[in-house]
């Protein structure tokens, strides 16, 4: 769900986005003092609802909404302000609620359960694992980088990738992680302190089933998350990236699976 908050009043912006932020944990929020900037911005998003003051210095609230209807048909607006004679023209607007300022949790629940247009479930998007390989190795939730709190967390998962879901011994990944180590087994509890940071990372990210853990083994589950290795093996003909000869690039193990790829 996006969610759209303008107000000109610094302060009035921030507590408005608090309480939307209380209301909708799962929303996206954007939030704008200048409303213009805002048309600007939101350019390619589905706004499902925006709570808009009415008297604004760059545009009319009132004003505003009709061009947000315009972009969006269905979105919801809620007014959100400290003058009642503006009522009648919000509801002429087909406006979906109007908030008498101060802006509270149990006023904007109230407005929230009674949306002129209901927000389905299914119209917000799930976040998306995607794991690049062809290339140089790379994790994203949706179209960001997720980072990992060491070099070597990425090292160890992409690895787990590599094996495409075979569960690996912690004395296996030890050796291929510092394979020019004359003791890698010297750096066991550093491998424990990297399994840690990629599991909560990847929970705290909203993917808390990607690994499978057994006693001194671990694996990544393939069908959760999008890889484009799998994809490639799947289905070459249709698969939406081709392999081109190059494959997670910066790890020196992946020289055996480059060759099994060609």
């Amino acid at each position: 769900m996006q969610v759209l908050a303008i107000d000109d009043e610094r302060i009035a912006l921030e507590g408005l986005t608090d309480v939307i932020k209380k209301a909708l944990p799962d929303a996206e929020v954007f939030s704008y003092r200048n409303a213009l900037k805002a048309l600007e911005e939101i350019d390619g998003k589905h706004i499902d609802i925006a709570f808009l003051d009415i008297e604004m210095r760059d545009i009319n609230g009132l004003e505003f909404a009709d061009h947000l209807k315009e972009r969006f048909p269905k979105i919801n607006v809620i007014f959100t302000t400290g003058y009642s004679e503006y009522v009648g023209e919000a509801m002429g607007l087909h406006a979906s609620g109007y908030i008498m300022k101060p802006v509270t949790l149990e006023k904007m629940k109230k407005e929230i359960d009674d949306l002129r247009y209901p927000i389905a479930e299914s119209e917000t998007p799930k976040d998306v694992l995607r794991v690049q390989t062809f290339g140089s190795f790379e994790v994203f939730k949706n179209d960001k980088v997720l980072r990992f709190q060491y070099n070597k967390t990425k090292e160890l998962f992409a690895y787990l990738v590599d094996r495409s879901g075979a569960l690996i011994t912690n004395g296996e990944i030890l050796g291929v992680l510092w394979e020019d180590d004359a003791n890698p087994e010297k750096k066991s509890s550093y491998l424990q302190n990297l399994r840690a940071d990629m599991i909560s990372t990847l929970t705290e990210a909203g993917f808390p089933d990607v690994i499978e853990r057994k006693r001194g083994a671990i694996a990544v589950v393939p069908d959760s998350f999008q890889c484009d290795m799998y994809d490639w093996k799947k289905d070459r003909e249709h698969a939406k990236v081709r392999y081109n000869g190059e494959y997670m690039n910066q790890y020196s193990w992946a020289e055996y699976s480059k060759g099994v790829l060609l």
